[in-house]
C-alpha cells in the first residue's frame, strides 16, 4: 500500500521545523570551515594531478603550443628540452600542491602556495592572448575555441581561488599573532 509522505510530512511540521534548524545550526557552525577545507583541497589535488602529467610526454608536447608562441616563456625552449621544461612545470605545480595542503600545518606554506600559484594562473591566462586558435574569429566576439580557449578561461576562476587562498592564509597568519 503506497504511503503519502505528504500528508505524513504534514502531520508533523515541528519535526521538520527542528530539523531544518538543526542543519542550519550546523552550515552556519562549521560551513565556512568545511567549505575553506573543500577550496584548500580541490586546488591542491588539481596541482597534483596536473604536476604528475607534466612528466608524461604527451602532456609536455601538449604544453609545446601554448609556451612556443609567449613571449613571457617561449625562451626556455632554448634552455630545456619540451620534457626538461615540462618536468620543471611539474615540480613547481607538485610543489604548490604541497605547500597548499600545508596550511593544515602552517599558513605561511599556503600562502606562499596561494601567491605561486596565482603567479602560474596569471601566466596560463596570459595564453589566452598569445596562443593562436583561441579566438574563433568566424563567429565574432566572444567566441572562444574548446581547446586552447576554454580550457585556459578556466584558469580564470583557479586564479581567484589561488588569491582567496593567499589572502585567507594572510590572515590566519596575522590572527594567531594577536
Amino acid at each position: 500500500m503506497p504511503r503519502d509522505f505528504a500528508h505524513h510530512g504534514a502531520a508533523h511540521p515541528r519535526v521538520h521545523v527542528r530539523a531544518a534548524t538543526a542543519a542550519l545550526h550546523l552550515v552556519d557552525r562549521h560551513g565556512q570551515t568545511v567549505t575553506a577545507a573543500g577550496l584548500y583541497g580541490s586546488l591542491a589535488v588539481i596541482y597534483g594531478w596536473f604536476g604528475g602529467m607534466k612528466f608524461t610526454r604527451y602532456e609536455a608536447e601538449g604544453l609545446v603550443g601554448l609556451v612556443s608562441n609567449n613571449p613571457l616563456l617561449s625562451w626556455t625552449y632554448a634552455l630545456f628540452s619540451v620534457e626538461g621544461f615540462s618536468n620543471l612545470l611539474g615540480i613547481l605545480e607538485l610543489s604548490i600542491a604541497a605547500l597548499v595542503a600545508a596550511r593544515i600545518i602552517k599558513p605561511v606554506y599556503s600562502l606562499v602556495g596561494g601567491l605561486l600559484s596565482a603567479g602560474l594562473f596569471a601566466t596560463t591566462l596570459s595564453f589566452m592572448v598569445t596562443t593562436p586558435g583561441v579566438i574563433v574569429a568566424d563567429l565574432g566576439f566572444p567566441a572562444i575555441s574548446v581547446a586552447p580557449g576554454q580550457f585556459l578561461l578556466k584558469d580564470l576562476g583557479l586564479f581567484a581561488l589561488s588569491l582567496w587562498i593567499a589572502v585567507e592564509s594572510l590572515a590566519a597568519m596575522r590572527a594567531s599573532r594577536t
